[in-house]
């Protein structure tokens, strides 16, 4: 029987970093930063869904609440002369936190957004609800990828497959995928694709190769 570990997580102790960062007083704030965090992920995932979002960080003081958005497309956040990540910092103050809260809202470029394992894989949702077929969109990624630098990478979909009647499997690997290692670099995503034959199950590694450095231990964070 194999126990299937989710590579962020295994790797939190040695080369990845929490995306929230803050410490609780008592288990009921605990609950409600946690639930609150939740909540906010959740809604710029589909607020600011088209500039493709990397991952999403948030970290509290206090004195302040920080939010970083490290995105593929900056521009569609920020918007003409700044005005669009004010109304949305703006927008986010009013939901969450009040009118007490002192909130800023950061806005990061990703700078190899093919090495993103949620960039690619909103890219790979878009096209199977466009009803692309499932082997083109498999190996489009793959060679998308590789070409950005990758050393290895394992795409797998599941469901009702270019709508056949009886769901399974399909997956396609390129290159190496340690999962063992610790010190591997491993980007994973999955996500599901609603399509009219019903849900597709998407799953993406991406391996960028070895972490050795502690310059690139303070930067590295799990998604």
């Amino acid at each position: 029987m194999g126990h299937k570990v989710h590579p962020t997580i295994f790797r939190m102790s040695t080369i990845y970093r929490w995306n929230s960062r803050w410490f609780a007083g008592n288990r009921e704030q605990y609950a409600k930063f946690l639930q609150q965090d939740l909540k906010i992920k959740k809604y710029l995932g589909q607020k600011v869904k088209e500039s493709g979002i990397d991952c999403i960080q948030i970290e509290r003081n206090a004195k302040e609440i920080v939010i970083i958005l490290n995105v593929a497309k900056p521009g569609v956040i920020i918007g003409r002369g700044g005005a669009g990540i004010e109304e949305l910092r703006k927008d986010l103050q009013k939901r969450f936190f009040g009118k007490t809260a002192n909130l800023k809202l950061n806005v990061q470029e990703c700078s190899k957004p093919n090495l993103s394992s949620h960039i690619v894989i909103q890219s790979m949702i878009t096209d199977l609800e466009k009803r692309m077929p499932f082997r083109r969109v498999l190996k489009t990624t793959i060679e998308k990828v590789r070409k950005a630098g990758a050393q290895g990478v394992k795409v797998m979909v599941s469901g009702r497959l270019n709508g056949a009647e009886i769901a399974r499997r399909e997956m396609l690997v390129s290159g190496k995928i340690p999962l063992q290692n610790l010190r591997a670099d491993i980007d994973f995503a999955s996500e599901i694709a609603q399509t009219i034959y019903g849900v597709i199950g998407v799953k993406i590694w991406i391996y960028r190769g070895e972490i050795f450095s502690t310059k690139n231990e303070a930067t590295a964070s799990g998604k």
